[in-house]
């Protein structure tokens, strides 16, 4: 079902914008995509540093291409929120920025609607030629708007980025799982050089090695766990997978499709291990290409990855916040996947897939499917 919620003025659409995007961006430039006269999502980006100048227009074609990107935006608005005062010399404060994105909208054929910014002491349109030098006032935006489903627009972009809570007892409790499996299967695979026997297995731990006859069916079954009541040993299983980018990707190519998916990706794993190409299809997707995910399952695979990153020992969180980084970035969150794979990247600077996934955001690329419209 659709939610229309109309925008008389200005002022409405301003104060409408937190609730499009979910969160009240800071020291940004929000890009809003319309469909005639109906919205279709928000994309934010950082503003600029001051001394951009020259990269101003590449940085505008940049933002303006995403947009384009969209197959059925007709038009943009662009909006910008910052912690600065709203007259900067003789200007509104970022006007090149938003000039320059004006340009390249109008060189692209995509009309801009309006052009505004919310500042620290007032407000105002690019395009008004009416505007204060000052800004209108703050108090003119409406205190709040009449919503079907009122949404908790406090936070800025990177609210509830923090992992969740994890105490000492549990990381030992997930530690000791982790190294009671680990040894488990290096004694089951015939690897293990001591005089340990199975006997001397913890039957948890046991339990958990069989589990990895059907890595398909865990990963799936990782989607239905409780992430606030985890089992030591559930989570220590998946993170001793995670661990490894052979199973990882396996997950991420499963949780980014369906068990099938999983099944396809493992079994092409084991054949590129034995010397055959590893299918393009199924790389790709890593690479954001591919069928459009179904955000609830990579929702749930995010939540389940933070929560083990959270209760990892330091030595295996690394694994865990690069995970959860492609899980962030592969839902068109740039700002989670950024925090998540500097992270990983303090405890693990050669970190595979957190230097991929950041040099994707460095780079502004997201996932293709980002750009695709969901089906009615």
């Amino acid at each position: 079902m659709t939610t229309i919620i109309k925008a008389a003025t200005a002022a409405d659409f301003l104060a409408l914008v937190p609730h499009l995007a979910g969160y009240t961006p800071t020291n940004s430039i929000a890009l809003i995509p319309f469909r005639g006269s109906r919205t279709i999502g928000v994309m934010r980006f950082d503003l600029p540093p001051a001394d951009a100048g020259d990269e101003l227009d590449r940085i505008a074609a940049t933002f303006i291409g995403m947009v384009c990107k969209l197959a059925d935006a007709d038009g943009v608005t662009p909006v910008v929120f910052t912690d600065e005062r709203f007259r900067a010399e003789d200007d509104i404060v970022h006007g090149e920025l938003v000039r320059a994105i004006i340009r390249r909208a109008d060189a692209c054929g995509l009309p801009v609607g309006d052009a505004l910014c919310l500042a620290a002491d007032g407000w105002g349109s690019y395009l008004d030629p009416e505007c204060p030098p000052e800004g209108r006032s703050r108090s003119e935006l409406p205190a709040e708007l009449s919503m079907p489903e009122p949404r908790d627009v406090s936070g800025d972009q990177a609210a509830g980025v923090e992992l969740p809570h994890a105490d000492l007892a549990e990381k030992e409790r997930v530690g000791g799982a982790l190294l009671a499996i680990d040894a488990a299967v290096q004694i089951v695979c015939g690897e293990s050089a001591g005089s340990a026997g199975m006997a001397d297995l913890d039957p948890r731990a046991i339990a958990a090695v069989c589990s990895l006859d059907d890595i398909p069916m865990l990963f799936e079954d990782a989607l239905r766990w409780d992430v606030e009541e985890l089992a030591p040993f559930d989570a220590g299983t998946l993170m001793w997978c995670l661990a490894r980018p052979s199973l990882r990707d396996v997950a991420l190519s499963q949780w980014a499709g369906d068990i099938v998916a999983g099944d396809d990706a493992l079994e092409a794993q084991r054949r590129w291990e034995d010397g055959e190409d590893y299918p393009d299809d199924l790389a790709l997707v890593m690479f954001g290409e591919g069928p459009r995910p179904e955000p609830e399952r990579l929702q749930k695979a995010l939540a389940l990855t933070r929560r083990l990153a959270a209760a990892a020992p330091r030595d295996a969180a690394a694994a865990m916040l690069a995970t959860a980084a492609w899980l962030a970035w592969a839902l068109g969150r740039s700002t989670y996947a950024h925090w998540h794979t500097a992270r990983a990247l303090e405890i693990d600077p050669d970190h595979g897939l957190a230097g991929i996934v950041d040099s994707f955001i460095g780079a502004g690329h997201l996932p293709e499917w980002a750009f695709e419209r969901p089906l009615p």
